[in-house]
């Protein structure tokens, strides 16, 4: 089984150079699955531009390449080993178990979003518990316009300290540069900057088997007959790459402009299509599209061409 991502390189590098040229003081996301790429290969392409990097959790510090500076973005009740990293806090909870540790960390402040966040007390707090906090952070929500989000931004740091640096989401080079000239700013980007450019990305899926099949035979782990003649099309991604039915029950694979049906819902590592007589059959050793987040993917092979 293979589900492989391919990547335009040329332009896709041009894009994110372009953007990460556009933005004074940028700190790119690398969280989870790194948007596809992989975490510690997307850190590595970061590097290239940046000493500063965001991850998700402190689970996710490993592996990073030397001399990058990482700040975790959700807060954590146990703290980590090395006082190396930026951490967030966003209540007293998080600053008490943080207490003993010593190290940087960044304030969440609340925002619309409600998730997690305090403010100017919980800086006050986090300075009397011995942290030292560079920086009051703000994440609005992903609805709303961007204007409305960078009001939200200006809104909330009226009372905070300008000297802490302000590190913001959700916001493009344009409203990032509007904000108030009474702080220093910081903007995460992670989808603009590794998805801006979807044309650019292409995930597909091989095809390890092809069969012959007729209209009422039974098949799969559930064996359900099948409802039509045609073809079962074994296809090399499963719910261990993440692949799963979409929301509306569809199947995420297409061939031949085609959306292929699903037999049953994905097994582990392979997913069975039908593919009715008379449509186009992939051969064994060709590829579909998947329909798939690359945020919720597991690819397991990059083709950069």
């Amino acid at each position: 089984m293979t589900v492989t991502l391919t990547i335009r390189t040329a332009p896709w590098r041009a894009h994110v150079a372009r953007l990460a040229g556009a933005v004074d003081g940028l700190v790119p996301v690398v969280k989870g699955n790194g948007y596809g790429f992989g975490r510690v290969r997307l850190a590595q392409l970061a590097a290239e531009f940046c000493d500063t990097v965001a991850v998700g959790t402190i689970h996710e510090l490993d592996g990073l390449p030397d001399g990058l500076h990482p700040v975790v973005l959700t807060p954590t009740l146990a703290a980590p080993p090395s006082i190396a990293p930026i951490l967030t806090v966003g209540n007293q909870q998080h600053v008490d178990a943080l207490a003993d540790w010593g190290g940087r960390v960044v304030v969440k402040l609340e925002s619309s979003m409600h998730r997690y966040g305090g403010d100017g007390d919980l800086v006050d707090a986090a300075r009397r518990s011995g942290l030292d906090v560079v920086g009051v952070s703000i994440h609005p929500p992903t609805a709303g316009t961007l204007q409305e989000h960078a009001d939200e931004v200006a809104g909330t740091i009226q009372a905070i300290d300008p000297d802490l640096p302000v590190w913001v989401s959700h916001l493009d080079p344009v409203t990032y540069a509007s904000l108030p000239t009474t702080h220093t700013y910081r903007l995460r980007l992670g989808t603009s900057l590794w998805h801006g450019d979807k044309s650019l990305l292409h995930l597909s899926a091989d095809v390890l088997d092809v069969r012959p099949i007729r209209a009422g035979v039974t098949a799969g782990y559930h064996q359900q007959p099948v409802n039509a003649d045609g073809h079962l099309v074994m296809i090399g991604a499963g719910t261990a790459n993440g692949v799963t039915p979409l929301p509306d029950g569809r199947s995420p694979f297409h061939f031949d402009r085609t959306r292929l049906e699903l037999h049953e819902a994905p097994h582990m590592h392979t997913s069975m299509a039908l593919v009715a007589a008379g449509q186009q059959v992939p051969d064994i050793g060709s590829r579909v599209d998947v329909q798939r987040p690359l945020t919720m993917t597991t690819v397991d092979s990059y083709e950069w061409i």
